[in-house]
């Protein structure tokens, strides 16, 4: 891995990785934070990939373009949590709290995205462990532990041992969301696959999910341009 900027307006940071398995050079923008990655195939040398990108800068800046970009956490701020726009301000006390359209942050601001990023995954954890256990009980089979991360590639996973995984990302979404993921990585503990008989558990302990299941798939990489 290696980092090389494009020069330009505004200049374009490209992240340079070698792969075995590459058969041609690649550049890819991620729809998650508009990172630019440029593959290499082996025995290409990195100057002609670099020259790959500039001939593809066109391309490049038109897709950059489109991507809603990331945001910096910080005073000022709006913040979705469970679906709700709350603006971050500074708050007194020991404890971030929501209050009249507003999230107050404690201490001092050069700490403020560190403390929500802990906030959140503390939310996080209560809310798919509640979900979790509500539908663990309708199946009639316990999970063997729960882990909240900042994944992703995925917003869940269910262990072959029956370990659950989360995204704590999910907890700005709106409730239906999480709880709609949490039914289906409780639903692999019956289904360790996406057949028919899967989906069936999932609507089983859920109910008709194909709405926040779309919104997940429309609105799902916004919550990942939050930068904490």
């Amino acid at each position: 891995m290696g980092e090389h900027v494009l020069p330009g307006n505004p200049p374009i940071q490209l992240t340079l990785r070698h792969s075995a398995r590459a058969r041609r050079i690649s550049l890819r923008v991620s729809s998650l934070d508009g990172r630019v990655t440029l593959t290499l195939p082996p025995g290409v040398r990195e100057s002609e990939a670099l020259a790959f990108a500039r001939d593809k800068e066109g391309w490049l800046r038109t897709h950059l373009a489109s991507h809603p970009g990331t945001l910096d956490v910080r005073h000022g701020t709006e913040l979705p949590v469970e679906g709700r726009p709350l603006v971050i301000a500074a708050g007194t006390g020991r404890s971030v709290r929501a209050e009249a359209g507003r999230l107050l942050v404690p201490g001092a601001e050069a700490d403020c995205a560190a403390r929500l990023r802990g906030w959140l995954r503390a939310l996080a954890r209560t809310r798919l462990a509640q979900a979790s256990d509500r539908y663990a009980a309708v199946l009639g089979r316990p999970y063997a532990g729960l882990a909240v991360r900042d994944t992703r590639s995925r917003w869940g996973s269910c262990s072959a041992r029956g370990t659950l995984s989360y995204s704590w990302r999910l907890v700005m979404a709106p409730p239906e969301v999480l709880d709609y993921v949490a039914a289906h990585e409780v639903a692999h503990l019956e289904e360790m696959n996406h057949s028919r008989a899967f989906w069936a558990v999932v609507e089983r302990l859920h109910g008709p999910f194909d709405g926040p299941r779309r919104w997940l798939r429309r609105n799902g990489p916004t919550l990942h341009r939050y930068r904490f």
